[in-house]
């Protein structure tokens, strides 16, 4: 099913008791999915799917009459495509009702979506939150195409999920990366294990970045952030994963990690505030 990855991504979400409270769900182009989009948007989540093959996408009418000057052709036939804003006006509170529902815990997203999908074509409130993701789709795909910042950052993000899951991928080789065991229980192990190793190397990784960064400060040379911002944590190449692994220094104290480099990351961040209003202007 379309959209499921994004799915357990909302469910992570709501989850999430930590201080960081993402407010925006990034996924790859199969993340589409128009009931997912909508529950998304009940959730106060904002889903920025990476899109390719726009073109193939539909694009919906808020109604029969609405025409548009340059862009119309994206629409398709004059009078076709057209969003049912009656469906969506007498399946509102049942929306809001499901919402409150998964946000309570009461139900998991993932089990809702594959209730509602069931017998779909005679379920009004799937019908429903068709609708209302064809309305979201239908103003991000027009965001998505006049923001050319806005689909850099998309880009950008999803390239970074995906270089993460790669990395930790190979961070787990053990058995080629496969989880043989049929146990739920030994299954969530094994993933929070590899979670965890998979941290430690790029806090391994990043601790490594900034005292060469230091060191190079220490000898005169000019750090631009810009080229910080280039570099990623996931690094290999030092890494032997086949190598002797010493367990005497396990109970040695670490000494305290200096998490400051005296480098002026204020123009990224700068940087960042404007491409975030651009993208909300719209």
């Amino acid at each position: 099913m379309r959209g499921v990855g994004a799915v357990y991504i909302i469910e992570g979400l709501l989850k999430n008791t930590s201080e960081v409270q993402p407010t925006t769900v990034h996924a790859d182009t199969q993340g589409q999915s128009f009931p997912v989009s909508a529950l998304a948007h009940l959730l106060g989540f904002d889903l920025m799917p990476r899109i390719r093959n726009w073109k193939e996408l539909t694009f919906y009418r808020p109604s029969k009459q609405s025409e548009y000057v340059h862009i119309d052709a994206l629409f398709g036939e004059s009078g076709k495509n057209v969003i049912e804003f009656d469906l969506i006006e007498s399946q509102f509170r049942h929306l809001m009702r499901v919402a409150v529902s998964v946000r309570e815990g009461t139900i998991s997203s993932s089990t809702l979506l594959k209730r509602l999908r069931s017998g779909s074509r005679k379920n009004a409130t799937y019908a429903a939150f068709r609708e209302v993701g064809r309305v979201i789709r239908t103003v991000q795909l027009l965001s998505y195409l006049s923001d050319a910042p806005l689909r850099r950052r998309v880009t950008a993000a999803t390239n970074k999920v995906e270089s993460f899951n790669r990395f930790s991928q190979w961070i787990g080789f053990g058995n080629r990366g496969v989880i043989a065991d049929n146990d739920p229980i030994e299954q969530e192990k094994a993933m929070k294990f590899n979670a965890l190793l998979t941290n430690a190397v790029i806090f391994h990784n990043a601790l490594d970045i900034a005292e060469i960064v230091r060191q190079l400060l220490e000898e005169g040379w000019e750090i631009d952030p810009e080229d910080l911002a280039h570099i990623s944590p996931y690094l290999t190449e030092h890494i032997n994963r086949f190598g002797e692994y010493s367990t005497h220094e396990l109970g040695i104290q670490p000494d305290a990690y200096d998490p400051k480099l005296d480098v002026d990351f204020t123009p990224l961040r700068e940087q960042d505030l404007t491409t975030t209003s651009l993208g909300q202007a719209v």
